[in-house]
């Protein structure tokens, strides 16, 4: 048992970058929107604007192209090779478990994932972001 721990506690760590990647895809527009409302400024930053495009853009081309996550594959591999075929481990993977992951058809994800992604290049033309800055910083 003392040789599976290691590939559990990654495993583990890998479900909790994933958590981490959601929240950052939903809180972010959610945080692009509100921004607007109470003009924060760093809504608008145009670094955290592309990494969240980009998020939801892996997302739905992977829904689309009918893709496993890379991040569930590589924490089910590992849980296969420590031998564990459940989510009936540690407090964090069990609730962090509850959060991601759940049963519905394949279209419905399709469906969530293609509208989310629309809001959030929407958000492109409702919220601008700041134009470019140069090295100067004028």
């Amino acid at each position: 048992m003392s040789g599976q721990l290691p590939l559990l506690w990654l495993a583990d760590f890998i479900l909790v970058v994933h958590v981490l990647f959601v929240l950052f895809v939903v809180c972010g527009l959610l945080a692009i929107y509100l921004g607007y409302a109470l003009n924060w400024q760093w809504v608008r930053n145009r670094y955290f604007r592309l990494a969240h495009l980009a998020a939801i853009a892996i997302v739905v081309l992977q829904a689309w192209l009918g893709v496993i996550c890379p991040l569930t594959t590589w924490e089910m591999a590992l849980r296969d090779a420590a031998g564990e075929a459940t989510y009936a481990g540690s407090f964090i993977q069990h609730w962090l478990q509850q959060l991601l992951y759940y049963s519905a058809p394949d279209w419905v994800f399709v469906l969530l994932y293609t509208v989310f992604g629309s809001l959030v290049l929407a958000s492109w033309w409702l919220v601008r972001p700041n134009p470019k800055v140069s090295a100067q910083g004028k």
